[in-house]
C-alpha cells in the first residue's frame, strides 16, 4: 500500500473574516475522506498553522486533485507532497 504525506502550511497573516466557516467546511470534507477510506491520518501542526495529511491507496494526481478541492487550499502558503514507502 502506498502512502502520500501532504504538509499543508496556512498563510496565517491573511486569513479571511469567514475563517471559522471555512474551517467547518474543511472538517466536513476531511471527515468524508476518512469515511471514504483514503485519508488515513490527519495531524494538526503544533503551531496550528497547518496540518499533515496521510493518504493511502491513491496516486499523486488523485491526491493533488483532492487537495485542490480542500477549502484551505486557497488559504495555503505552501503544500508539500511526499511519497512514502512503508518499512516493516
Amino acid at each position: 500500500m502506498n502512502r502520500i504525506e501532504v504538509i499543508l502550511t496556512l498563510d496565517m497573516e491573511n486569513l479571511p473574516d469567514n475563517f471559522q466557516e471555512i474551517l467547518k467546511q474543511e472538517q466536513e470534507m476531511v471527515a468524508q475522506w476518512r469515511a471514504d477510506g483514503f485519508l488515513e491520518h490527519l495531524y494538526l501542526r503544533e503551531g496550528r498553522n497547518g496540518a499533515v495529511l496521510i493518504f493511502k491507496d491513491v496516486d499523486d494526481a488523485q491526491v493533488k486533485d483532492l487537495m485542490q478541492q480542500l477549502p484551505f487550499y486557497k488559504l495555503s502558503k505552501s503544500i508539500e507532497y511526499l511519497n512514502l514507502i512503508m518499512q516493516f
